[in-house]
């Protein structure tokens, strides 16, 4: 009987055995169906959202190039290290070799890291190089990650820096052409999916949303070896003359395009230790001063124009002195009886200040107004000065006198090219551009065809002998150009030791090809006028650019190799 009951015993406990199995095999067997079935989708998301992530794809700024396709600006893949502060948290140990290997200091690191836990996502260095990310990515610091970005490159460096500009650290365009076609230039970024491990490393790029957009790209009509010619030369002034700064403009005298512009001083715009506001300024469009002398043969068209005087026309400018109101007018000697030409060829303000009186003050701001004074030129570069030009209904009789000479006015030295473009394309004023341009620009009318011809004649005189500017010749060329030294203002009226030299020319005067104005500001030392500072530069400039434009000689009968060595001499 008792063999009985443990045999009945055995078989309820071998019974309750099978069930618990039995329950135990469909348990499992629904819990595989369970998470593969019922809960595939959520387990699914729930496992993506760990591990997958929606990452951006970078995209690279349109490339900036000279009128050639030579590059000024362009983009390179770069790195920048990010972490996840919560998973960095968690490796600390690992830090000090992390910030011994990017440069980092250790301290600053761990206060920002801690002080951002509650963060998914912080910068920890922008813009490594390709190979230090590589290094970076060997350590395999958990929550540590690589991001892929470009930095922009400027082959150039400062020779084209005012121009070009720079971009921020994010890539945007922040002064200069950069600036000013910036959303030309950017790119759209894309996003891709990507799995992730435990360390937060990208292990496999599952798909890609969107396609990243490259920038469009930007032809200049700067002209690269102009540009550096320019450089060389306004720097090697600036350095011998110990002057405050200085520009250069060169523009082509057929389209209005700019080929070079320069200033002193510059900096490097792939050195972000060099970006001080006094710097990376453009002063060719931004800085303004009295332009001088470099104003009368505006201020003489206006008299031509409106035939009150030839170029035959006697001035009496003697004695070297004019009363106007309570201003008193001074030649530098007593010039006597003079023409109209003699007047600019030795700059005599008695001469043109009585050749302004004498022609309405309607036609002189006409003409002032129609090359472009007071205005800016239209170019479109960011912070570009409009100048100063008061309206004529508010000159007074010392006003109109100062006005032939060029006080009283003001001017950027990109303006002063600009006007100087209208002698050379006979009366017409065209747009300044710093794109190429396929064609010239249709230009308008501001001044007659034949009153501009008239004075480029009589601005040959000017680099002449007995002109205020013979070191502005160019070895066979004839060369159309006009000087001024220009006193500076100051809280007790006009300096007598600070001055702003300037030339302005155009050559080949006969059929011309460029325009260039310098101005140099401040020059410290015994030389100071804009024949003895500022000529030499566009002489050197300009001779070394007709023969890169390969522009044909109008002046073979000139002995160039005399003129040559005579600049160099002094």
């Amino acid at each position: 009987m008792a063999s009985k009951t443990q045999q009945g015993g055995a078989g309820y406990r071998l019974t309750l055995v099978y069930a618990l199995v039995a329950l135990s095999v469909t348990a499992l067997l629904w819990r595989v169906v369970d998470l593969h079935v019922v809960q595939r989708d959520t387990l699914r998301r729930e496992g993506d959202a760990r591990s997958v992530r929606v990452v951006p794809v970078a995209a690279h700024r349109g490339v900036i190039s000279d009128r050639h396709g030579e590059p000024l600006a362009m983009s390179t893949p770069v790195d920048s290290v990010w972490v996840q502060p919560q998973a960095f948290a968690q490796a600390r140990e690992r830090w000090p070799q992390l910030a011994k290997l990017l440069g980092l200091n250790r301290k600053r690191m761990t206060r920002e890291v801690l002080a951002r836990q509650d963060r998914e996502f912080m910068y920890l260095k922008r813009r490594i190089s390709p190979d230090l990310g590589n290094k970076v990515r060997a350590l395999k610091v958990p929550g540590v990650s690589l991001l892929r970005e470009y930095r922009r490159y400027y082959p150039l460096g400062e020779v084209a820096a005012h121009v070009v500009g720079f971009t921020n650290v994010d890539d945007v365009g922040q002064e200069g052409l950069e600036l000013a076609y910036n959303e030309w230039l950017m790119g759209t970024p894309g996003s891709q999916r990507v799995l992730k491990d435990r360390l937060g490393q990208i292990i496999e790029v599952v798909d890609l949303i969107d396609a990243p957009r490259a920038g469009q790209d930007l032809v200049l009509s700067l002209d690269r070896r102009l540009q550096y010619l320019a450089y060389r030369e306004l720097k090697r002034t600036v350095l011998q003359h110990r002057a405050r700064s200085g520009s250069a403009v060169v523009l082509d005298a057929r389209s209005g395009e700019v080929l070079a512009m320069v200033n002193q001083p510059s900096y490097n715009p792939n050195n972000r230790g060099q970006f001080t506001g006094g710097r990376y300024r453009n002063r060719a469009v931004t800085d303004v001063f009295e332009p001088g002398s470099t104003i009368k043969p505006f201020t003489i068209a206006a008299a031509l124009d409106s035939g009150r005087v030839a170029g035959s026309t006697v001035v009496d400018t003697t004695p070297g002195l004019l009363r106007v109101g309570g201003a008193m007018v001074r030649d530098i000697r007593n010039y006597g009886r003079i023409d109209v030409a003699t007047v600019l060829k030795k700059s005599s303000n008695v001469g043109a200040t009585k050749i302004v009186m004498n022609t309405p003050p309607a036609s002189v701001w006409e003409v002032l107004s129609a090359v472009g004074f007071g205005r800016p030129s239209g170019s479109g570069f960011p912070g570009e000065a409009s100048g100063l030009l008061a309206h004529y209904a508010k000159w007074r009789k010392v006003e109109r006198a100062t006005l032939a000479f060029g006080y009283g006015m003001s001017v950027t030295a990109l303006q002063l090219a600009h006007a100087y473009t209208v002698l050379a394309g006979n009366g017409q004023l065209r747009p300044v551009t710093f794109l190429r341009a396929a064609q010239p620009s249709d230009g308008e009318a501001a001044l007659k065809a034949r009153t501009a011809r008239q004075l480029r004649r009589m601005l040959q005189d000017v680099v002449g002998e007995g002109g205020t500017a013979p070191l502005a010749a160019v070895p066979g060329y004839r060369v159309a150009g006009k000087t001024g030294t220009i006193k500076k203002a100051d809280a007790d009226g006009y300096s007598e030791d600070r001055y702003i030299a300037v030339f302005v020319g155009i050559a080949p005067a006969s059929d011309p090809r460029l325009v260039m104005a310098v101005v140099i500001n401040e020059p410290r030392g015994e030389a100071y006028y804009g024949g003895e500072v500022a000529a030499p530069v566009f002489a050197r400039v300009m001779e070394g650019a007709l023969r890169l434009l390969d522009a044909p000689p109008d002046n073979l009968e000139r002995n160039g190799p005399r003129l040559a060595l005579m600049r160099t001499a002094q």
